[in-house]
């Protein structure tokens, strides 16, 4: 056997005429044939730039596939299989978050070079991101209209705007399981945002005051609080590669640039759950 080099077994497939083969499964000619820089003269590191927010969106797809799936699960009494698809999620972001330290090696002399060809596209027309915000309750109707001309990114994030998002299927998850979750918020309009309410810790209380006694809706709690976090800290890696990339110069998609993603960070998914670690141990009145 000649040295440095693998043996090439008998077995295996050599013959694709008929065989399905990995490239054709993937339908890699299609994948790796979708990026068109669009500066002239073409500018090496745009390739990296359009790479990465393509990536991005097919990590969204698989995001947008579980959380789908976790709503149907929660609204089934499907536990289990609900929490697997969190923890799949939260696998997600953190791939999704180190990305970020990609594209920070595109330096903002770099990046000139091409940004002005990029015209009026953004990441902020993400109808992906947009859907995984709905599907977590961040719920805005003004954000249809920047897909009017999308009639399939419209219906998506219509469909996500008007169905319960996974908080709503937790919480009547917790009212159908004996938890006094107050009835208005199992019947409240879901096509608008979720909002702070304070009847609402308690429920969270009584859970966090005895784990073993609550421990599926003590451990979906905890779940929920780590995928937020991730958000959070996906949100944040955007901001400062934003800044880190083009300081505060407005957003080609419009926008303010970094002062834009900032107010972001002030969003929140899940408010109560954050609320209720400052009622434990907290000392009581007397």
């Amino acid at each position: 056997m000649e040295s440095n080099r693998r043996h090439l077994e008998d077995g295996i497939v050599r013959d694709f005429k008929v065989n399905l083969s990995y490239g054709r499964y993937l339908h890699l000619d299609e994948i790796l044939n979708a990026q068109h820089p669009v500066s002239t003269p073409e500018h090496h590191d745009e390739l990296l730039f359009i790479l990465q927010h393509q990536t991005s969106e097919l990590w969204l797809k698989l995001v947008l596939h579980e959380l789908r799936a976790v709503q149907r699960q929660l609204a089934s009494d499907e536990l289990r299989p609900a929490l697997k698809g969190l923890a799949r999620v939260k696998h997600i972001q953190r791939t999704l978050t180190e990305q970020w330290s990609v594209l920070a090696t595109l330096t903002p002399s770099e990046y000139a070079e091409f940004r002005s060809f990029l015209g009026t596209s953004s990441g902020f027309q993400s109808y992906q991101y947009r859907t995984v915000e709905f599907t977590l309750g961040n719920k805005d109707r003004r954000m249809l209209s920047i897909f009017n001309d999308d009639p399939a990114a419209h219906a998506m994030l219509t469909e996500a705007l008007e169905k319960p998002s996974v908080y709503d299927e937790f919480l009547r998850y917790l009212g159908r399981h004996g938890y006094d979750v107050p009835v208005e918020l199992l019947q409240r309009d879901v096509t608008r945002p979720w909002e702070f309410r304070e009847d609402l810790v308690p429920v969270f209380v009584g859970i966090y005051a005895d784990p073993e006694k609550h421990w599926a809706a003590y451990e979906t709690c905890e779940e929920l609080v780590d995928l937020e976090e991730n958000f959070q800290l996906w949100r944040f890696r955007h901001m400062k590669t934003v800044e880190r990339t083009i300081g505060w110069k407005r957003g080609t998609g419009g926008s303010s640039g970094v002062g834009f993603l900032k107010a972001a960070l002030d969003l929140t998914f899940f408010p109560e759950l954050y609320a209720v670690r400052t009622e434990i141990g907290a000392p009581r009145e007397s």
